[in-house]
């Protein structure tokens, strides 16, 4: 009896395409976490209870409005309620303590996420929830002779979509630009006239709303329960720090690696494809410890 079964070329692609879309929504959260990372230099442990807030908000969202209007609409307004959230944080709390220590901003990031763990559960209970895809993205599509869901191949799409809108906002409008100048420069940036604490409450915002906006992409591919954030916030850390911390291309990468490993890993060994991930980030940091691309720090 053979050891592995035949793996044909049809399942590989499937197989691989699966991962896209998985390192897709890990590049979504991820992108947002390493966008704060590069502009506040701030490592933010709430950014996966965000994640599960966004996740949780579409699928009242989307039983509230119902149809499959219900989960568009949701798509849109639960990263929205996660931005509104974040930015309450930031400007009653969070914008008072960007003078202080790294330590400092770690441990309250670290203590939001236990009240925002806690709010999630007093207001939507510790029960699974589910949400449905809609019409039009149920079912599958052969590609090469592989079936691939029609879901994961919109994920593969918001990804992408979110990887290049997210390059031209740094990279091509002022406020971008004058983010990146802040977090090289602070102080300089202030003597220009520029009010660096709303720079960073921006950066900071934008950065929670992408947390969100991975819950609300997750959400019809999960259970939604307590506790999803805990998984997702050590593999968004362990992604950004193989492709550099701050480093946007570098999470893409990161995360690529992530997705497709774990995908391929279910066709060679199902038993421990959770393994193959962790491998992989122990074989890059072995080589590059400091990430495959230019940390931002």
């Amino acid at each position: 009896m053979d050891f592995w079964p035949p793996i044909g070329p049809a399942e590989v692609l499937s197989q691989l395409l699966v991962g896209l879309s998985r390192a897709m929504i890990l590049f979504t959260v991820c992108s947002g976490l390493s966008f704060v990372l590069g502009v506040l230099r701030v490592p933010n442990i709430a950014h996966g209870s965000l994640y599960m807030i966004g996740a949780f908000a579409t699928f009242s969202l989307a039983k509230w409005i119902g149809g499959s209007a219900g989960f568009w609409l949701a798509l849109l307004l639960a990263p929205l309620i996660v931005a509104l959230i974040s930015l309450i944080v930031e400007r009653a709390l969070f914008c008072h303590l960007y003078q202080r220590e790294h330590l400092m901003l770690l441990l309250f990031t670290f203590a939001l996420a236990l009240i925002l763990g806690d709010l999630t559960k007093i207001v939507w209970g510790a029960e699974y929830r589910s949400v449905s895809a809609p019409e039009a993205l149920k079912g599958s599509v052969s590609i090469l002779g592989a079936s691939i869901p029609r879901y994961n191949l919109f994920l593969i799409f918001v990804g992408l979509f979110v990887a290049v809108a997210l390059w031209l906002f740094v990279n091509r409008t002022k406020i971008g630009k004058v983010s990146r100048a802040a977090a090289v420069d602070r102080d300089m940036v202030a003597l220009l006239g520029i009010n660096v604490s709303w720079v960073f409450s921006l950066a900071f915002v934008i950065g929670c709303c992408l947390a969100g906006l991975g819950g609300a992409l997750v959400a019809p591919t999960v259970s939604i329960t307590l506790g999803m954030d805990h998984t997702l916030i050590i593999e968004a850390f362990l992604i950004v720090t193989i492709g550099g911390l701050g480093n946007m291309w570098g999470a893409l990468v990161g995360s690529l690696i992530f997705g497709v490993t774990q995908s391929l890993g279910v066709l060679v060994f199902p038993q421990f494809a959770i393994v193959f991930p962790y491998t992989a980030v122990v074989i890059v940091l072995l080589l590059r410890p400091k990430g495959l691309l230019k940390s931002a720090w």
